[in-house]
């Protein structure tokens, strides 16, 4: 059993949030819950100090425009230079040639920790044929374990695709994670905070980041599987969910032990 839940409470990281106006409030109110620290700092003029000072930085594109993508590429300079992880939440990435280019360019200027996405994200990464639906998943055909080792190779990072099913990857070895709820797809910004979430753990953690990223996914659906027997309609599963955020312990969900051997 691993004890990097109570690490991070005890720990208390600073997870500095860039990220969209429709999930910030859910995203901080998800972090208090869980035991974490956010700061929601997005302005040009203070990024890179809070970036430096915190303990993680989360870059969310969900509502970009040209101004907060030169803050997040500052911002993920900055946490670079400190030593800091950095998640990237490339939302609805294919949508847009705006969204496209804005990923394209914060993975080219800034070593990125953890990608984490949905299957439509990925296909859009990928350079994969996929029928976007907005900024969500979308429907198409691919080897999700496959083709997210191959990004992860190209960029030297992490890689969580998260459904009903999550698959998380380093390029060279791969893990699925079962569990959690079909009422989580319906509530606003479960992904974004899912992203928030795997920055603290890594944040938290002093070992393997992949182990922290898989232990954070565990938690997730453990969280909104258990807020789910409390109700699964989307208005009363919310405050349940915030509820389990902060009473599941390090014995309540369980990290599979092993990972498969991908072949590149």
């Amino acid at each position: 059993m691993s004890n990097l839940l109570s690490e991070l409470r005890e720990r208390r990281p600073l997870v500095h949030c860039m990220t969209n106006i429709v999930v910030a409030n859910f995203q901080a109110n998800g972090l208090l819950a869980l035991g974490a620290s956010p700061v929601m700092a997005d302005a040009r003029e203070e990024v890179e100090e809070m970036a430096a000072a915190a303990s993680c930085t989360v870059l969310n594109i969900g509502t970009l425009h040209r101004e907060s993508l030169e803050a997040m590429e500052m911002a993920g300079k900055a946490a670079n230079g400190a030593g800091n992880p950095v998640v990237l939440d490339p939302v609805g990435a294919g949508a847009t040639r705006f969204r496209r280019d804005a990923v394209s360019r914060l993975l080219g200027s800034v070593n990125i920790t953890l990608i984490r996405g949905n299957t439509g994200e990925l296909a859009a990464l990928a350079g994969v044929d996929w029928k976007a639906s907005g900024v969500d998943a979308g429907d198409g055909e691919m080897d999700v374990e496959t083709v997210a080792a191959q990004v992860a190779r190209n960029y030297d990072c992490l890689v969580a695709v998260t459904g009903a099913t999550d698959v998380l990857t380093d390029g060279k070895r791969t893990m699925r994670i079962s569990g959690g709820h079909p009422v989580m797809s319906r509530i606003t910004g479960s992904g974004c905070l899912l992203s928030a979430v795997c920055g603290a753990f890594l944040a938290a953690g002093k070992g393997d980041p992949f182990h922290s990223v898989a232990a954070a996914l565990a938690f997730y659906k453990a969280a909104g599987k258990r807020a789910a027997e409390v109700s699964s309609l989307p208005g009363s599963f919310l405050p349940a969910f915030m509820d389990q955020l902060a009473l599941i312990g390090d014995r309540d969900f369980t990290v599979p032990e092993s990972a498969k051997e991908v072949r590149a």
